[in-house]
């Protein structure tokens, strides 16, 4: 059997609307990881975010800028990998995405393909569904990224699945109405289940929150779970012998067929 074991640290915490404030709680958040690990971070975690969109009106580009450049530095001499979310300004366009830094100054920018009702108007969306291969302590690894209201659309996940993701990181801000956490929960769970894959969740601390922050192994069984206001955290090692295509492969495709996009 061949044994590829990654190291992890999955974070929540209070997530402000002060990107400095947010950059200051990530920094200490990073002394937790060992050289190597791959830390997971919520949607929105160092810009700030809002199901109100004029938020967006108030977000300073030059210090969001600022501290993306300062965090990838950070990221560097700690020698970690960080995935994380953040608002970020491109060609006048504003997008919702998640960010990996890497230890070699990799950068790689998920840009939110599947836009929630009220980011409509305000975010762009993102027009691929892409992949990411990172090096982890030697190891090649491929994952796939969604945020937030992508866990409703299964066939984002198995499109990821087919391409070669061998798990997947999903950063969400689902707060307010917590009686929508069970429902979430099971998204999660049949998400891993259905795709033989580890997902490894992290959501906004908040003392009502939609979703918990979770690890889901590939058979569908919870190793982590935390509905909490405060900063909480695990660091564990992750098996990736443990996926399979059992599944996948079982698919009738001469029926249904997910195909990739010429676009």
């Amino acid at each position: 059997m061949n044994v590829k074991k990654i190291s992890v640290l999955v974070a929540q915490f209070p997530i402000t609307m002060d990107i400095r404030q947010n950059l200051d709680v990530i920094i200490t958040l990073i002394p937790y990881a060992e050289s190597g690990d791959l830390i997971i971070l919520p949607e929105g975690a160092l810009s700030g975010y809002s199901e109100d969109p004029a938020f967006l009106k108030k977000l300073s580009s030059s210090v969001l800028t600022k501290s993306l450049k300062y965090l990838q530095t950070v990221v560097v001499q700690k020698k970690v990998h960080i995935i994380f979310g953040s608002c970020i300004k491109a060609d006048s366009e504003w997008y919702n995405t998640a960010i990996y830094f890497g230890p070699k100054n990799e950068t790689f920018i998920y840009q939110k393909i599947n836009l929630a009702t009220c980011e409509r108007g305000h975010f762009t969306a993102g027009s691929q569904l892409p992949f990411i291969n990172i090096n982890v302590n030697e190891k090649n690894i491929r994952l796939g990224i969604q945020l937030c209201r992508e866990i409703r659309f299964p066939e984002q996940w198995k499109y990821l699945a087919q391409s070669g993701a061998e798990f997947f990181v999903y950063l969400t801000n689902a707060i307010g109405d917590d009686t929508q956490a069970p429902i979430w929960r099971s998204h999660l769970i049949s998400r891993a289940a259905e795709n033989q894959r580890f997902v490894l969740c992290a959501n906004n601390a908040q003392p009502e929150q939609k979703c918990p922050s979770m690890i889901v192994d590939p058979q569908g069984r919870v190793i982590w779970e935390v509905l909490s206001p405060k900063v909480e955290y695990i660091r564990c090692t992750i098996d990736l012998s443990q996926i399979s295509n059992w599944y996948l492969n079982q698919s009738r495709d001469d029926i249904i067929r997910i195909e990739e996009s010429e676009h």
